[in-house]
């Protein structure tokens, strides 16, 4: 198949899909409103919106993976890799609230790490092909740093923890929104 031909495709599965990125965005950013507007949320609240924002996001990945009719043409594992192990996340963490401050650290880090490496690896092997890489290549830094910074300070304070957890959402949340917009401009497609 053309180099061309295969751009096309790929450009125009995303260009599609741009909705779903844009999704994606505003749960993130409406769930780190929450946990800035709620900040003495008890550690039992956090859990629970983690564990729905974490399903959300990752319903919305496996939703954009999964769409579209040309299935046989494109491979998408990395993204629907990302959408599983987000909808994991959330029902790991949802069925099993009691979880300690310490451990719920240890979790999300490992999440958030998980996922900042599909999105740096996918924006990495699309590069070429697609507009607005960038943001994806942002959005998985932001990912690995903020785990990072939950596996170095583990006892941070619960409000601590919670506007990290805002701020990230907010940050990941604009970048999605980004890409989802530079996705969906006629040269994305083209």
């Amino acid at each position: 198949m053309p180099a061309n031909d295969s751009f096309s495709e790929v450009a125009g599965f995303f260009a599609g899909r741009w909705w779903a990125m844009v999704l994606r965005g505003i749960v993130a950013i409406a769930f780190g409103a929450l946990a800035f507007c709620w900040p003495g949320v008890t550690l039992g609240t956090l859990v629970l919106l983690f564990g729905f924002y974490a399903i959300a996001d990752g319903f919305f990945t496996l939703l954009a993976a999964i769409g579209g009719r040309q299935r046989d043409r494109y491979d998408r594992w990395l993204l629907t890799l990302e959408g599983i192990v987000g909808v994991w996340a959330g029902v790991v963490t949802l069925r099993v609230p009691q979880v300690t401050a310490i451990a719920l650290v240890f979790f999300i880090s490992i999440w958030a790490m998980a996922t900042g490496f599909l999105r740096i690896a996918t924006a990495v092997r699309l590069r070429n092909e697609i507009t607005g890489e960038v943001w994806l290549v942002l959005s998985g830094l932001v990912a690995v740093l903020f785990a990072l910074m939950l596996m170095v300070r583990p006892i941070w304070g619960a409000l601590t923890l919670i506007w990290v957890i805002a701020g990230y959402a907010l940050i990941i949340g604009i970048f999605l929104i980004m890409l989802g917009f530079e996705l969906r401009r006629p040269h994305a497609a083209a």
